[in-house]
């Protein structure tokens, strides 16, 4: 137990440093670039997005740390580790693209392959560990609305 503990608690880490780390890029432009762009009716107050993406980047670290506890050495779980590791580089791109670069029609195809591989995340944290796959839906699900907005806005601007 103590073992599984400390690969969550490593895991959650790792996730939230990676979505510090990508916050630079949208508090680069937050205030500025992006208040000026139209946005669509459902588009949510800025405010919401950090304790979102918290909530969201504590879940993926849970769900890592508890495929990572199965024990690396299990090809299953290297597998579902490596496409975990993708799909979170994927996800900081994207924050560099669409705020960093200012660029919300490559962020939309960022955001595609993000889909994309968390997808085939969740497939492969199902082989592991179906609690694991569970806690990365509400990520799907947001990232699914993350993208439907991006393309609105890549569509109105």
């Amino acid at each position: 137990m103590k073992k599984k503990l400390t690969y969550i608690t490593l895991s959650v880490l790792i996730c939230l440093l990676i979505g510090f780390l990508s916050s630079f890029a949208t508090q680069s432009s937050v205030n500025d670039w992006y208040v000026g762009l139209n946005k669509p009716s459902f588009n949510p107050p800025n405010w919401i997005f950090a304790p979102v993406w918290t909530t969201l980047y504590v879940l993926m670290g849970v769900a890592a740390g508890i495929v990572w506890s199965k024990g690396f050495h299990h090809i299953w779980v290297k597998t579902a580790l490596y496409h975990f590791g993708f799909q979170l580089l994927f996800n900081a791109l994207w924050s560099i693209v669409f705020f960093g670069l200012k660029n919300p029609f490559w962020a939309f195809l960022v955001i595609l392959v993000l889909l994309t591989l968390i997808a085939l995340t969740i497939k492969w944290f199902r082989v592991v560990s179906k609690l694991a796959s569970f806690l990365l839906v509400p990520y799907l699900l947001w990232v699914c609305f993350a993208t439907l907005l991006n393309y609105k806005i890549w569509e109105l601007n």
